[in-house]
């Protein structure tokens, strides 16, 4: 199996993207992660959902997670607003690497390893041509996971 045959059509946002609109695809979709793509469709990364977890928890609760309990539920409903005003630039670590990207030829191996050698919940399967980078489509953890396990029965 080929990364091309792994691919499928997945979300993507742009650095502009509102953080909230971007919460809102990943939490009514379900996705470990959004692929932020620049003006041309191409990759430029990966904004996991736990980034987006930790930009809504206070800095004090990070810091000392005993004071989580004494937070009510009334109260964390307003976690939210600290996406208020933010595009997904704003959201994205200054650490993180280009996200993964796997040629369309690469085998489902090739894609594994790459997604654990980058801890990345997807991998952005990309062709190249004369035009430029094309985005065929991406391969979820869950997805390749799924795909190695049915090839093992």
């Amino acid at each position: 199996m080929r990364a091309r045959d792994l691919a499928v059509k997945y979300e993507t946002v742009s650095h502009a993207t509102e953080a909230m609109a971007a919460a809102r695809l990943m939490a009514g979709h379900r996705l470990p992660a959004l692929l932020v793509v620049d003006d041309d469709g191409a990759p430029t990364a990966v904004l996991p959902a736990s980034q987006m977890i930790k930009i809504l928890v206070p800095a004090y609760v990070i810091d000392d997670p005993t004071l989580a309990a004494v937070v009510d539920e009334r109260h964390a409903d307003k976690l939210c607003k600290a996406l208020a005003g933010r595009s997904v630039r704003d959201c994205l670590s200054k650490s993180d690497p280009v996200p993964p990207v796997a040629d369309p030829d690469a085998t489902a191996l090739e894609v594994a390893a790459l997604m654990a050698r980058a801890r990345s919940p997807l991998v952005a399967v990309v062709e190249t041509d004369k035009a430029g980078p094309r985005l065929l489509g991406v391969i979820t953890a869950s997805h390749l996971l799924e795909r190695l396990l049915s090839a093992a029965s």
